[in-house]
C-alpha cells in the first residue's frame, strides 16, 4: 500500500464507523464546499481542501511523498520527537520505518482540533437534546479548545519527521469513531441493566482487561456497581475531546443515565455526579489502542508489518 491509500482507508473506515451516518457526513462535506464558495479569492488560498473530502480534521498526512509504498509502520497513540528519532534508530539497524502513524493529532492536525468537536452536537442530539442547544453548547466548548491548542507548538514533531525524511501521518476522530462504532455494537448486543454490567462487559475487551492490569483499565467515576444504566451514551468516546460540561444537565433530562467515556476531568465529573448521570471511563489508551488495533489489522491483511510503541496496547483481530 502507499501512504496515500493507507490515509484513503482511514477516512473511508472512520466514515463507515461514524454514529452520525452516511447523512450526516454528507451535510458536513457540504456545508464545506459551501463555505468555500463564501470566502475571498485571497481567503480561499488558507483553506484547506482536504476538507472537501476528508470530515476529520484530525486525520492528516503531515509529511511524505503520498504514493511512497509502505512495508513497515512504527504505530504508537502519542509521537513526538523521541518516537521520531527511534524510528530513525530502527531503520539505522535494519528494520526500516517507512511511515509513523499517530493516534493524536500533531501539526495542522492538532492546530484544527476543535473543527472536528461539531460531531459531539450531532451526538447527543441523537440522544433527545435539541440540536439547538447541543450546537450552542458545543460551540462554545470549541472555541475554548481553539484557545488552548493555540499556543503549542504544533509543527515540532513534524518538523523532525521532515528533516529526518520519515513520514508522517495521524488518524484521530477516523479511529475513535472505529472504537464509538464497537462499544456500541457490544452494548446493543448485551443489553447491559447495570453500571456492573458495563463494566464486566468492557473488562471482557482485551484492550481493557490488558490496561486493568496495568492499573489504567476501566473505573466507575460516578455512581455505583447496582445501579442501573438507563439511557446509555458514548458521546465522550469520539468527537476530539472533552465537550462542554454543561450538556450534562440535558443529557440528564433526555433520560441519559450512564455516559461511558476515554477520560473525565475533574470539573466535569462533578457535574455529571450534580445531574444524576453515572460515568465508566473505559480508559484512555485502552480506548485509543482499541480503535487504532482496529485499523491497523486491516493494515497487516495488506502485508504491512506494525511495530507498536507510545502506549499503544497492540492486540490483533481476525
Amino acid at each position: 500500500m502507499t501512504i496515500k491509500q493507507i490515509y484513503q482507508l482511514a477516512i473511508k473506515l472512520g466514515s463507515k464507523a461514524d454514529l452520525r451516518g452516511k447523512s450526516g457526513i454528507q451535510r458536513k462535506l457540504k456545508r464545506e464546499r459551501e463555505k468555500l464558495k463564501e470566502l475571498s479569492k485571497e481567503e480561499q488560498k488558507e483553506f484547506d481542501r482536504e476538507r472537501l473530502v476528508n470530515p476529520y480534521s484530525d486525520t492528516r498526512i503531515l509529511f511524505g511523498e503520498p504514493n511512497q509504498r509502505v512495508k513497515q509502520i512504527l504505530a504508537g497513540i502519542d509521537i513526538s520527537v523521541s518516537e521520531i528519532l527511534m524510528a530513525d534508530r530502527l531503520s539505522e539497524k535494519g528494520k526500516q520505518i517507512d511511515l509513523i502513524i499517530s493516534h493524536h493529532p500533531l501539526g495542522e492536525a492538532l492546530a484544527r482540533l476543535d473543527d472536528v468537536m461539531e460531531l459531539q452536537a450531532d451526538l447527543v442530539a441523537k440522544l433527545g437534546v435539541p440540536i439547538n442547544v447541543a450546537e450552542d453548547l458545543i460551540e462554545k466548548r470549541m472555541s475554548e479548545v481553539f484557545r488552548s491548542v493555540s499556543s503549542q507548538n504544533h509543527n515540532r514533531p513534524v518538523d523532525a519527521a521532515r528533516i529526518l525524511k520519515i513520514p508522517l501521518l495521524c488518524s484521530h476522530t477516523a479511529c475513535d469513531n472505529l472504537v464509538a462504532k464497537f462499544l456500541k455494537n457490544k452494548i446493543d448486543r448485551a443489553k447491559p441493566e447495570t453500571v456492573a454490567d458495563i463494566m464486566k462487559l468492557l473488562k471482557s475487551i482485551p484492550e481493557y482487561k490488558i490496561a486493568a492490569k496495568m492499573g489504567a483499565g476501566p473505573s466507575i467515576f460516578v455512581g455505583k456497581p447496582e445501579r442501573r444504566t438507563g439511557k446509555i451514551a458514548l458521546s465522550e468516546v469520539t468527537g476530539g475531546t472533552s465537550g462542554n460540561k454543561k450538556i450534562y444537565e440535558r443529557l440528564s433530562m433526555a433520560g441519559v443515565g450512564t455516559i461511558v467515556g476515554m477520560h473525565m476531568q475533574e470539573e466535569w465529573k462533578n457535574e455529571a455526579e450534580k445531574h444524576h448521570i453515572n460515568v465508566i471511563i473505559a480508559g484512555h489508551m485502552a480506548s485509543d489502542s482499541l480503535g487504532m488495533n482496529l485499523f491497523l489489522d486491516r493494515l497487516e491483511k495488506k502485508g504491512i508489518k506494525i511495530i507498536p510503541c507510545s502506549g499503544l496496547i497492540r492486540v490483533k483481530r481476525r
